[in-house]
């Protein structure tokens, strides 16, 4: 598994997971985290490529739940800020 160095992307200007919207699908581009906290989210399948959708916002907007590869898990908005993503897609369609 090739997994990029935490400073390799200091000059992207992609989104966090923090700022996803509920109806917007995202792939993870990147984590600035580094050491147990990284490895944390790599556990969790939070690796580039992972597409992540945001599942549920709590009451006060701390933690949020994502899917990710099948799973809910959730991430307080400090852990979230560590993923960086790119949006994979426009807001999901409702029919009326």
């Amino acid at each position: 598994m090739i997994v990029s160095h935490p400073n390799a992307h200091k000059d992207r200007s992609n989104m966090t997971l923090d700022q996803l919207k509920p109806d917007l699908t995202a792939t993870v581009t990147h984590l600035t985290t580094t050491g147990a906290n990284r490895r944390r989210l790599m556990d969790l399948g939070l690796l580039p490529g992972t597409r992540v959708e945001v599942e549920m916002i709590s009451p006060l907007g701390d933690p949020v739940a994502y899917r990710v590869r099948g799973a809910v898990i959730a991430l307080r908005r400090k852990q979230a800020r560590e993923i960086e993503i790119a949006v994979a897609q426009e807001e999901k369609t409702h029919a009326d």
